[in-house]
């Protein structure tokens, strides 16, 4: 029996909640579709890289997270001229291009244009029909040897920073940190009292 101004109890039993439970029991087959997928592509896309374009080296945003670099969507205008790119040339040969994204930064800026030239440096162009090459493309023992990229395409790389280790000095253990904290923290509580003593004093004196 319920007590006090409570909701009266009306339970539901008999939801069939078996005909609501979510399975997942073809899992096994979508992954072997997936990667029966990614073959496909490959295999489409060949001989161009698995990885898909090239992507420029940028930071996170905000504060929190500038710290860290990742792949952004695609390099600017400015960093293709510097590179000796055209920006309607790079899509059909593997680089992608972001308008929207401006250089605030000389350091991110000379990066990735160091990132097109060793790219350009590896890119090996093949002619738009076989046996009729142009200008730009490149030699026929270049072609004979080139192997579709399987793996990542440049992946960034991340130096650890190196922290410098030292001895704790003496006067460093001496060091009282918390009373020295409590000491400066009276000091500007009183600095306005103090102030007011000292100047009250020196009119008293020339008086």
């Amino acid at each position: 029996m319920t007590r006090h101004n409570n909701m009266i109890p009306n339970n539901h039993f008999r939801k069939e909640w078996q005909l609501r439970v979510r399975t997942w029991f073809d899992q096994p087959m979508r992954k072997k579709r997936r990667r029966e997928a990614r073959k496909a592509k490959a295999l489409r896309i060949a001989p161009r890289p698995v990885d898909g374009s090239l992507r420029p080296v940028v930071r996170c945003p905000t504060l929190k997270y500038n710290k860290k670099i990742r792949k952004g969507r695609g390099f600017t205008l400015q960093e293709l001229k510097e590179a000796g790119v055209n920006a309607r040339l790079a899509p059909t040969i593997g680089i992608a291009v972001d308008h929207r994204r401006r250089n605030r930064n000389v350091e991110s800026f000379q990066d990735n244009v160091q990132r097109l030239k060793e790219y350009k440096s590896k890119l090996i162009l093949f002619p738009r029909r076989p046996g009729k090459p142009k200008s730009g493309d490149s030699d026929v023992g270049d072609l004979a040897t080139a192997t579709q990229l399987t793996g990542e395409l440049m992946p960034i790389v991340r130096e650890a920073e190196q922290l410098e280790v030292r001895a704790v000095t003496e006067e460093e253990k001496k060091f009282q940190a918390y009373a020295k904290i409590r000491t400066e923290r009276m000091n500007k509580k009183h600095k306005g009292a103090r102030d007011k003593a000292a100047r009250e004093k020196a009119e008293a004196e020339e008086k």
